[in-house]
């Protein structure tokens, strides 16, 4: 059976056995048993008649290999935008309008032309050829807000292609911005205009088609002109982005890795462990992490086997002392500290006590606030370290004051920051540091308001990217439910505020801080000396019960 050849873009056809692309590793031929006429049942099998190696077997069955690893590296790739939901550019109505892939495979002396470089339409060779830039990226409204990195250096290259091998060709490229940022890439652009490529800013409206030449018309404001122009081409490419892969959401839920907003995988830290997952022991690898060119993705996989060849020699690994630890004693076997775990670091069986896997454990402190029992101590960070800080915090003028629980990652390193950028703002506000969101329990938020906290503040990184993969959800289904505590005990629920802010947010700290108090001035001692009576804690036995009854709906 004869298939579009994948590698060549469609532009050529293959045969159900084949070889992927020239210079394959391993260089052998794979066949597509989809294709295959005689598989199921056997009506052809001469593939296996003249194979002397008797390397096909028609009875082999797909099987599941276990394998005890030290480190795993994710290079998943990436996949290239499908300009097929975006019509407007005509990609399914008009034959000469193309991606940029399809223009490499068209201009590539291995392509299905055999490096004769003409258009689809009719096979001559074009000689006004637009390229529109920022085909699926830079665009919120399909959803792809990123810029993909690659294209505009990938569209300097090819007029330069053209400008070499073809010097009576006309290039007009349509831009928003040229992101000509990397080593010797500014010089690239000039040589790009100095060939002849004309740089026009601004993107295409409308492009029509003649059909009898199949000529395209490409209508344009030109920003900097402020004038509308309009282009006639014999062809049209379209510099499509990038995306992250299509079993990228598997990968991270084989491996609990946390993703950032825009889909790809969020590293450690962005600065100090570039390479790291959350996930202790996972590496990243080029356009699974973010957008990034050639040299990058060699040079973070160059980094990436460094690492795990650190961690894989080291013998033993060092790992922080923030990490929980169980009282089988006290345990009640009830499993609800494995199941928040984010890392999976707990393993519980039903009827025995929990367990905490201290190589995998981060120290989020996500099972030491969900635990009703008093059975898990968080090293450094105990329930009775974080108690004494808010008694202390608030043991004199504290209706003067904004209490607030930030994140390390985040919310803490944002009120580093705008203090580092000299912002000003309320000096009302005191902070306890926890490791998470997640750390904060209900009673630590109760006890805040005991003590007579007029606000309390409970902050951490943003919901999609938690340092702890995704921790910060038991947060947030946390608060709710002290939202309606406080609902039913007649205290105004919004004096629990709950905000999510980065550590480079430092502007958005110093304005939620000016927010918090304004909202503390319209607390008054009456209703602070109301809180303290209606929150009065309940009898150890009864409370645990009803804490219990609460965290099993």
């Amino acid at each position: 059976m004869v298939k579009p050849d994948e590698y060549q873009m469609g532009f050529s056809s293959r045969k159900a056995i084949y070889i992927p692309f020239p210079q394959a590793v391993p260089c052998s031929y794979i066949l597509n048993m989809a294709d295959c006429l005689g598989n199921n049942p056997i009506a052809c099998g001469k593939c296996v008649e003249v194979c002397e190696k008797q390397a096909i077997n028609y009875d082999d069955k797909d099987e599941i290999v276990t394998r005890e690893v030290g480190a795993v590296i994710v290079a998943i790739g990436l996949q290239v935008y499908d300009p097929t939901e975006m019509d407007e550019y005509g990609y399914t109505r008009f034959d000469n309008v193309i991606t940029s892939m399809e223009f490499e495979r068209l201009i590539c002396a291995g392509g299905p032309t055999a490096g004769h470089f003409v258009r689809p339409s009719d096979h001559e060779r074009p000689t006004r050829i637009g390229f529109i830039q920022c085909v699926g990226s830079r665009n919120s409204k399909i959803g792809r807000p990123w810029c993909s990195n690659i294209c505009c250096m990938n569209t300097i290259k090819d007029t330069l292609l053209l400008a070499d091998h073809y010097p009576d060709v006309e290039n007009v490229v349509f831009y928003q911005d040229i992101r000509a940022f990397g080593k010797s890439f500014e010089e690239m652009f000039q040589r790009s205009k100095e060939a002849g490529t004309r740089y026009v800013r601004g993107l295409p409206g409308d492009i029509e088609e003649d059909p009898e030449t199949h000529n395209l018309t490409i209508t344009v404001e030109n920003t900097t002109s402020g004038k509308i122009e309009r282009h006639e081409l014999d062809m049209v490419v379209l510099s499509v982005g990038v995306e992250s892969p299509k079993d990228l959401a598997k990968i991270s839920g084989m491996l609990t890795l946390s993703k950032t907003s825009d889909g790809f995988f969020m590293e450690s830290h962005p600065k100090l462990k570039p390479v790291d997952a959350p996930t202790r022991g996972v590496f990243f690898s080029g356009f699974c992490e973010a957008p990034k060119d050639i040299k990058d993705s060699v040079c973070q996989a160059g980094a990436a086997a460094s690492r795990t060849g650190a961690l894989l020699n080291a013998g033993q690994i060092q790992i922080e002392a923030i990490t929980s630890r169980i009282d089988e004693q006290a345990c009640k076997n009830c499993g609800a500290c494995a199941k928040v775990c984010p890392y999976g670091a707990i393993a519980w069986e039903k009827g025995h006590p929990a367990v905490v896997i201290e190589a995998a454990c981060a120290g989020c402190g996500s099972c030491g606030a969900t635990c009703q029992f008093g059975a898990i101590t968080m090293r450094h960070f105990t329930d009775d370290q974080l108690l004494a800080q808010v008694r202390a915090v608030l043991a004199s003028h504290p209706e003067d004051k904004v209490f607030a629980f930030a994140c390390n990652w985040c919310s803490y390193a944002g009120g580093d920051m705008a203090g580092i950028s000299r912002i000003q703002y309320p000096s009302t506000n005191r902070v306890v540091r926890t490791m998470c969101s997640a750390r904060v329990s209900e009673e630590m938020v109760l006890e805040a308001f005991r003590c007579g906290a007029p606000i309390v503040m409970v902050s951490g990184c943003h919901y999609a990217d938690c340092h702890y993969i995704n921790a910060n959800r038991q947060t947030v289904q946390r608060v709710q439910r002290l939202w309606d505590k406080l609902e039913k005990a007649g205290v105004r629920p919004e004096r629990l505020q709950l905000e999510w802010i980065s550590a480079a947010e430092g502007q958005k700290f110093a304005k939620v801080m000016k927010q918090l108090e304004e909202l503390r001035k319209t607390v008054t001692s009456k209703e602070i000396q109301q809180t303290k009576e209606a929150l009065k804690p309940k009898p150890k036995k009864a409370a645990r019960k009803e804490e219990a009854a609460a965290v099993a709906n």
